[in-house]
């Protein structure tokens, strides 16, 4: 089913949150293959980008077949936050300009960038009011539920960021104290999609196609976006694409599939960033691909200290060798 954020169309309700360390052009084009309606990029500095360190303008390659795709931008500060809109605005081929308002980790959160802003709705409604205003690209926020659970201003924050001008907002189900650990509180995100006019991505615990149809159906979700389900396990998407259109399950992915599009993801890292980077870069990714693959322990082993492309391919080659000889 269509939807709108702002004046950009979004093909359907599947969603991939982004995700630091992860959701690059590579990723995100693979996401792409496999049915996501709509993409965000890594976080990204406004000073990386108002300095324009070499490293965070690569982060900001856009593939042609990536669209419709948002950048996402961090920062504590009003104005270098507008600044960097402005340069995503007018020099990015993205689509729509994603805030972050929900990293809970120590050293964005003490720069009061991230999750510190969901300690003041005010402050979100100026952050949110002065971007949009800078800007033509659709604005879109992402915020978990709360601070601690004796500040969870949910319903609060995602009015103020409504009220400031988002054209869509999303919201993970957990508040910053509990990281990713515990439960998403959906009845929280419930309140929130009902009290909002703008489109509700809704985010947490969505790891199967029925979880993703309970988000839309139970807590009134425009979208879901998922994040963590997806590592290692594209076919999620096309999972939940299809279910949701037709309610029908298709089968997971074979493991010689997961092992294939694992060398894929390899050498998508490595055009993008270079062998060095793309090999060391892998190395976090690959367990994902491999989780649940009998005899896979000694080749996750050998990745860890891989440092070359063809040392790689040749030890998920030779997985795929073994799984055949079963």
């Amino acid at each position: 089913m269509e939807w709108q954020i702002g004046n950009v169309t979004i093909p359907n309700q599947v969603v991939v949150a982004p995700m630091a360390g992860v959701t690059n052009s590579a990723f995100r084009v693979i996401c792409k293959h496999f049915g996501a309606g709509y993409v965000v990029c890594e976080m990204i500095s406004d000073h990386g980008i108002m300095y324009h360190n070499k490293r965070t303008m690569k982060m900001m390659k856009v593939d042609p077949t990536e669209h419709p795709m948002g950048i996402q931008i961090f920062g504590g500060d009003k104005d270098t936050l507008v600044q960097a809109a402005e340069y995503v605005d007018q020099h990015t081929q993205a689509d729509v300009i994603d805030i972050n308002m929900g990293c809970p980790v120590n050293k964005v959160v003490n720069t009061d960038a991230g999750a510190k802003w969901l300690l003041d709705p005010e402050k979100v409604f100026e952050m949110v009011s002065a971007v949009t205003a800078a800007v033509e690209k659709p604005v879109t926020v992402k915020m978990r539920i709360g601070w601690d659970s004796d500040h969870v201003y949910a319903v609060e924050n995602a009015r103020a960021a409504e009220r400031g001008g988002a054209a869509a907002l999303a919201m993970h189900g957990r508040t910053r104290k509990q990281m990713y650990s515990g439960h998403a509180d959906w009845d929280v995100l419930k309140e929130v999609a009902d009290a909002l006019t703008i489109p509700f991505m809704g985010n947490g615990d969505v790891k199967t196609p029925q979880d993703a149809k309970r988000m839309l159906d139970e807590v009134g979700a425009d979208a879901v976006m998922i994040g963590r389900a997806v590592l290692g396990n594209p076919w999620m998407l096309k999972r939940t694409v299809h279910y949701l259109e037709s309610g029908e399950l298709l089968p997971e992915a074979t493991p010689e599939q997961k092992i294939t599009l694992a060398k894929d993801h390899l050498h998508a890292l490595i055009e993008l960033k270079g062998e060095y980077v793309g090999v060391r870069e892998f190395r976090g990714l690959a367990p994902y691909y491999l989780k649940g693959i009998s005899h896979s322990a000694r080749t996750k082993v050998a990745l860890m200290d891989a440092t070359e492309e063809d040392e790689m391919d040749k030890l998920m080659d030779d997985l795929i060798a073994k799984l055949a000889d079963r």
